[in-house]
């Protein structure tokens, strides 16, 4: 019944779509096994201990896609900062990564002092560019914007204006160089503040109207670009000068074009700390195929791509500068409710983590913290959305230390390891794409240092199977592990409440976020992988090389 509800609610944007979830939900639960495959010996990646982040955006309440006006009072400008639940839930991650930009980044003009003129907010103009006028940031909102950064240990990242003091010309193209002056006010108003900022970024970033490569709305060349860049990187050198440890310089934000940012790398090699790309690859929130998409293991490979051609850019071009995923939404125009703030779409974002850590990617940062359909808090009630909790799990779990991992069995098991964060040991995520089969997944390591060799019989074999030689030390850290399983309520994997070890996440009357407590296994068990699930486990017995 409860299945059937909730695809009357969607049917009429999602057509089939609900009808053939709900379907596979209530077929009969089969089994298999396979085997996951560790190469200990040394990690192939390594991220930043702080690898997630979430953004915050400018877009206003009037903000609307395909009729549905999703971001309410969630833009930088009226954002309420003194919430409890977004300070306790900003709180948890200690720090979490914070990047301030959007669409109408380019579209922001920052206040100075001394400066009387109107200062106001974005109203909606079809006639201009994206749709708006432009809008300002008041300095007293920078400072409270701050003191909230402030409060809540966060590291934050801040996109400037790109398209300031320039033309668009009739064939979308940018000219003239950047006008560093509004940039400049505000940095220097920042640094005379005491504000701690992590990096100043210039890159336009926005749901298909990209600066970088061959983007919709305005393009600027990858030379041009690149003398901008050595103006911002100049501006950072000369505010804080005398500083100890300096702001990262990020760009460009934009879809990965290759030959763009093949050119744009090379000529600033010595200028720029951190590349920054987007990440849209569903495709439009309106349609239909979503949730096949997310589903689909084939299509979720094909992201790869874009990761290993970025990554084999940067070690060929002798630059120092690291890959950073300055903003993933998954599905561009403000995603899609039920789809994009639901448990499904953990499936997408887990998988999104751990493919773009295997790459080197070093920061990964979800669009959006709140706003939008895709926001890790709701953005009416400011509630946890399940990739709350997912992100929460990782930030907590997988350490920097990335490994290489196979999984010999159904295709439908999505398999990453890393050092575990802060302990012994590794931790596995696990993504069961299959809605039908439980899947009993035994671990197996490349040199294991250990006393101790634990046989396993695999499901499928009739013969005894030589597994991961494990430390066997006293039951409390020797013969067990740590698992976390996550869930959706009743099975609907659109719902938007989440299960953990069967348990429902819920905040307390106070709005403090609910502890994320494990059960606990015998590390000679197979770990049971539930239908359209998710399952983390730490393992401290599992001490391999590139842990220890």
């Amino acid at each position: 019944m409860y299945c059937r509800a909730a695809s009357l609610l969607v049917l009429v944007g999602s057509g089939v779509l609900v009808l053939w979830v709900c379907y596979n939900s209530s077929l009969p639960v089969s089994q298999s096994a396979g085997i996951l495959f560790i190469n200990g010996t040394a990690s192939v990646a390594k991220t930043d201990d702080d690898y997630i982040c979430a953004t915050l955006d400018w877009w206003p309440p009037e903000k609307c896609d395909y009729g549905t006006c999703s971001w309410g009072r969630a833009t930088l400008q009226t954002l309420d900062l003194k919430n409890t639940l977004l300070l306790n839930a900003v709180k948890a991650f200690s720090p979490l990564r914070i990047r301030i930009g959007g669409t109408l980044q380019d579209k922001v003009v920052y206040e100075t002092q001394g400066d009387d003129r109107p200062c106001g907010i974005f109203t909606k103009n079809s006639s201009e560019f994206l749709g708006f006028s432009q809008g300002c940031l008041p300095l007293a909102r920078w400072d409270e914007l701050n003191s909230f950064f402030k409060q809540t240990g966060s590291a934050v990242t801040f996109g400037l204006n790109a398209l300031y003091g320039r033309i668009i010309g009739s064939d979308s193209f940018v000219n003239g160089p950047w006008n560093s002056s509004n940039a400049e006010s505000l940095i220097q108003y920042t640094v005379n503040k005491g504000y701690s900022i992590l990096g100043w970024e210039l890159g336009k970033r926005s749901e298909g109207n990209e600066l970088s490569g061959h983007g919709v709305g305005a393009r600027v060349s990858a030379h041009q670009y690149a003398s901008d860049i050595k103006t911002l990187q100049h501006l950072v050198e000369e505010i804080y000068a005398g500083f100890e440890v300096k702001p990262l310089v990020l760009a460009p934000g934009g879809f990965f074009d290759v030959d763009w940012f093949a050119h744009f790398i090379d000529q600033t090699s010595k200028t720029l700390q951190v590349v920054t790309h987007h990440i849209y690859n569903l495709g439009p929130g309106v349609d239909d195929h979503l949730i096949y998409k997310i589903l689909n293991p084939s299509y979720l490979d094909g992201a790869v791509r874009t990761f290993s051609s970025l990554q084999t850019l940067l070690k060929n071009s002798g630059t120092s500068a690291v890959a950073w995923v300055g903003e993933a939404g998954g599905a561009y125009n403000s995603g899609r409710n039920l789809v994009t703030n639901s448990f499904v779409f953990s499936f997408w974002y887990l998988d999104q983590l751990g493919m773009a850590a295997t790459y080197d990617t070093k920061t990964y940062c979800r669009q959006t913290l709140i706003g939008g359909n895709y926001g890790l808090l709701n953005t009416q009630t400011f509630l946890p959305n399940p990739d709350y909790y997912s992100a929460l799990l990782w930030h907590k779990l997988m350490g920097s230390e990335v490994l290489l991992t196979s999984f010999s069995g159904t295709d439908k098991i999505r398999a990453y390891a890393h050092c575990s964060k802060n302990s012994p040991g590794i931790t596995l995520l696990l993504i069961n794409l299959d809605g039908k089969t439980t899947v009993q997944v035994h671990v197996s390591t490349e040199n294991v240092t250990s006393k101790g060799t634990v046989t396993l019989k695999h499901e499928s074999q009739n013969h005894r199977t030589r597994f991961a030689s494990m430390s066997r030390g006293s039951s409390n850290d020797g013969n067990i592990r740590e698992e976390y399983h996550l869930n959706a309520k009743e099975g609907n994997i659109q719902s938007q409440v989440l299960l953990l070890n069967r348990k429902v996440l819920n905040i307390d009357s106070s709005g403090n976020i609910p502890s994320l407590d494990p059960i606990y296994v015998s590390h000679s068990d197979p770990i049971t992988v539930a239908p359209f699930s998710v399952v983390f486990a730490r393992i401290p017995s599992m001490n391999v090389p590139a842990c220890i």
